[in-house]
């Protein structure tokens, strides 16, 4: 009941078209300013799915740099799924080839019902970009800035402040 009142109450407050049934939420990490790697973790009707969670080293990006960083994951997380969306919207030409499908549906094909990054108005700003860029606008995101657990969403000017003892607040 905690948990469902805590998916209901995320659903609420950030104002999402659905329960959030899937929430994927994104953490970037440095080592000794040189090691930039981020993290994935997933939730499933509000409990880890340790099996889905997932560690990325940056490949692109030299330094320290969390907006950037931030922006690759996100770029190399949705990709597949907006080349998919793209395909089915548009007929395959003479020339394209369909890959057969192999059965079982991969967890990078989910579409999750939520996406939490690290970081307050800028990195949601950043992560943004990539989602409109991506063509996957309905994606719905939030930033969470953890000092004070504010939580920023898009074209919304003030943070949403969970209440200090709410399920949700707890599960975020």
């Amino acid at each position: 009941d905690k948990t469902d009142a805590a998916l209901s109450l995320l659903q609420e407050e950030l104002d999402l078209p659905t329960r959030p049934e899937r929430i994927e939420c994104y953490d970037i990490s440095t080592i000794q300013g040189t090691n930039t790697v981020a993290s994935m973790v997933v939730f499933k009707h509000g409990q880890p799915a340790n099996q889905e969670y997932r560690r990325f080293r940056i490949k692109t990006v030299e330094g320290q740099n969390d907006f950037a960083s931030m922006q690759e994951v996100l770029t190399r997380r949705f990709k597949r799924i907006a080349d998919r969306r793209r395909r089915e919207r548009e007929p395959l030409s003479s020339d394209e080839q369909e890959t057969p499908e192999t059965g079982e549906p991969s967890p990078w094909d989910a579409v999750p019902d939520l996406v939490i990054i690290d970081g307050g108005k800028g990195q949601l700003g950043a992560v943004l970009d990539v989602m409109r860029n991506l063509g996957l606008r309905d994606v719905p995101v939030c930033g969470l800035a953890k000092q004070q657990e504010e939580i920023f969403v898009a074209d919304v000017a003030d943070s949403i402040m969970l209440p200090r003892q709410s399920e949700a607040l707890y599960l975020v």
